[in-house]
């Protein structure tokens, strides 16, 4: 009896549906993502093989380049309560929709007399070069002081929690200016804080 031989069909897969989930879900993260924002003060962070996460709340960084000095804290309410406090100990008041335009600057680097203009301009305007001169923290007129104590305060009051500091320095920055701002964390006892670096190898 002769053997009956079965035409060979080539095999293949519909991939219509799975490229219509790829493409939805690509959709999706693409409108949910946050841009993220251009630093006012962009800084070369020093390298280190010791990666430590930062806290995701309850944080406030300090970053140290070019001989300037900007702050920023976590969380929109703590940096209204923040700018509230400093207003109070400064004496330079601030309207509900300037505090309101405040709480959504990441960091600033300007001092008190100057942040009023800084509020009133967009994001774009605001990181211009040069723009914003640093907080003063020397002997004389030490706002950053200030400014960290009424974040403490701030975040103490709204969070029942402690504040952590994080101290991002330019790695071509001189150590004196780094260490300006360690002491004046360490005279409010906060001798505890993260040193922002980069990640290299082992090998390096």
């Amino acid at each position: 009896m002769a053997n009956v031989k079965m035409s060979k069909k080539a095999a293949s897969i519909d991939m219509t549906a799975m490229c219509d989930v790829a493409f939805l879900l690509l959709t999706f993260f693409i409108l949910t993502a946050t841009a993220k924002q251009p630093e006012a003060l962009p800084v070369d962070t020093p390298n280190s093989t010791v990666q430590t996460k930062l806290p995701e709340t309850d944080l406030a960084m300090i970053t140290v380049g070019k001989g300037k000095v900007f702050f920023g804290v976590k969380g929109t309410d703590v940096r209204k309560r923040t700018l509230e406090l400093v207003s109070e100990r400064l004496k330079v008041n601030f309207t509900k929709e300037e505090i309101e335009k405040f709480s959504l600057i990441e960091n600033f680097g300007v001092p008190i007399n100057q942040l009023r203009t800084l509020i009133s301009l967009n994001a774009t305007q605001r990181n211009q070069k040069d723009l914003q001169i640093g907080i003063p923290h020397d002997s004389i007129d030490n706002q950053l002081a200030t400014w960290i104590l009424s974040a403490r305060n701030a975040n103490a009051e709204l969070r029942e929690k402690q504040l952590n500091f994080a101290i991002k320095g330019d790695a071509k920055e001189e150590y004196p200016d780094i260490k300006k701002v360690m002491d004046i964390l360490q005279k409010q006892d906060v001798n505890k804080f993260n040193l922002v670096t980069g990640l290299r190898s082992d090998n390096f």
